[in-house]
């Protein structure tokens, strides 16, 4: 019998790889977009950056949305968000203090998903996953 602490567990894994998917497509859809807003923080090797950037947040996200290596899949998103994070939300850097607060909000909720992607690396995406199906405990 299911006990409403799996359903949470397929509810928590759902929201968290939304931002993820959503944000992959949103790239892959406006390639030139995302590309010139790449240039304008300086980065280089763009059109590499980019497809990285897409793969990681598709495939992450639906690792963690299936439940399929789901730990890998946070790991990788783990990894990803890191200079993410440090690259485009460096609120340290803005003189204007509404880009500042702006930045750290954006900052600060990366570094709440990372909480939640650590949450899902240690303990698994839960018993309503294709990973438990394939008889991992909790999922591997």
């Amino acid at each position: 019998m299911e006990t409403p602490r799996h359903y949470a567990s397929v509810i928590g894994r759902f929201l968290l790889s939304l931002i993820f998917i959503m944000s992959g497509m949103g790239k892959l859809f406006d390639w030139s977009g995302t590309a010139a807003y790449m240039q304008s923080e300086g980065m280089v090797a763009i059109p590499f950056f980019l497809t990285m950037a897409i793969l990681f947040e598709v495939l992450g996200g639906l690792s963690i949305l299936l439940g399929f290596k789901a730990r890998w899949g946070a790991l990788a998103l783990i990894v990803f968000l890191i200079p993410t994070t440090l690259i485009f939300h460096d609120f340290w850097t803005y003189d204007d203090p509404q880009m500042r607060q702006l930045q750290m909000i954006n900052f600060m909720k990366n570094l709440a998903i990372m909480g939640g992607l650590f949450l899902v690396f240690s303990l698994g995406p839960g018993s309503l996953s294709l990973d438990a199906q394939r008889g991992g405990a909790g999922g591997a």
